[in-house]
Order: C-alpha cells, then structure tokens, then sequence
C-alpha cells in the first residue's frame, strides 16, 4: 500500500513540472504542449509579437520553469536572505509590472505562473516597447534588450555587457525557433478543434 502512495505521489510530482523535454526545439515544445501552442498564438494576433520570440524569452528568464524566482542573498555567505527581485514564473516578470499589466488590460486574474498569462504579458510589455523606442516587432535582440532592462533604461544597453550577451543569445534561440516553427506550424494550426 504503501509502493502505491509513494506511485502516485512521484506522479503528481512530475506531472506538475512545466519543463519541456526538449526545450530547444519549438515543435516539440508545443507538440507535448498543445495549449502553450493555442496561448503563443492568440498572443501573436493581439499583440503582434512573434510566437518564436516569446519563446525565447521565455527559454531565457525561466527555462520553463513556472515556478522560476531569483536565488536569495545570504547573510554572512549562510542565511537565506531577501531575493534580488520580485520576479516569478514563465516570463519572470516583477510584481509591480505585472501589476500595470493587470491594470491595463483589465486582467485582475491573471497570473505569473500560469503560461498563458505569460504569454499575453510579454506581448503587451513589447508592444510598449516597440511603439516607445521604435524597435521593430521581429527584432528578437532589441526587444529582449528593452524586456531584461526595462524601457526606461533601455537606451544604456550598451553599457551592460551581461544584457548583450543575454540578447544575443536571446536572438540565436529566437531564430532557431522560427526555423523550426516554419516545418510544424501548419500541423499545429491542424490541430485547433483538438481538446487536451
């Protein structure tokens, strides 16, 4: 009885990971998550920001992990202490900006753990962005580099090499996702009327 319990304990435990099993590739991110798929999309059509850049970002504040928080400062090398920010989930998005974006978009529910409400704030947070620094829609780098540093800072970018080399890496994911995207999107569009 006990072999049983512990069974369906280890399931609930991995059933509740949000990690891909392979989160370098596009397709098979949405093939064994359809949803993220239908979440991505909508997000794309309301916002205009491209399926393969959310992703990315996504990949790169993350990993995936929907739980995801900065790791904690430690009192004299030791104790737990404050976190370096109030980032949290998909998107890692501050409170207080998540906030703003509740407020705007008049979704008092939404959550930061939840994909599909990432999703939708990225696309509203680059929407900002690419309209207030004029920064192109499809420009993974630039975009990334107006989300990791935040609009009103964005015009030192080149100041903070950490923020480059994050956005470079931002943009070589974003451009292998849209190639891989370009093989499976069709399929994916399919699958519409598929319940999960």
């Amino acid at each position: 009885m006990i072999r049983f319990y512990l069974f369906i304990f280890l399931f609930f435990i991995t059933a509740c990971s949000s990690i891909p099993k392979h989160p370098q590739n596009a397709c098979k991110i949405f093939g064994e998550r359809y949803l993220w798929w239908k979440s991505a999309k909508k997000a794309e059509e309301k916002w205009g920001i491209p399926i393969y850049i959310q992703l990315a970002i996504i990949k790169q504040e993350s990993g995936f992990d929907w739980l995801a928080r900065p790791p904690r400062h430690k009192l004299f090398k030791v104790i737990p202490y404050k976190r370096k920010s109030s980032s949290l989930g998909y998107s890692q998005a501050l409170r207080g900006t998540f906030r703003d974006f509740q407020k705007e978009t008049g979704r008092k529910l939404a959550t930061r753990i939840r994909f599909a409400d990432a999703t939708d704030f990225i696309g509203w947070y680059l929407d900002k962005a690419s309209k207030e620094l004029k920064i192109s829609k499809k420009d993974a780098r630039l975009l990334y580099l107006s989300y990791y540093l935040g609009i009103s800072d964005y015009k030192n970018y080149k100041k903070s090499k950490k923020a480059l080399v994050y956005a470079k890496r931002v943009r070589d994911i974003a451009s292998d996702y849209r190639k891989q995207l370009t093989i499976c999107r069709d399929n994916l569009n399919r699958k519409k009327y598929i319940i999960y």
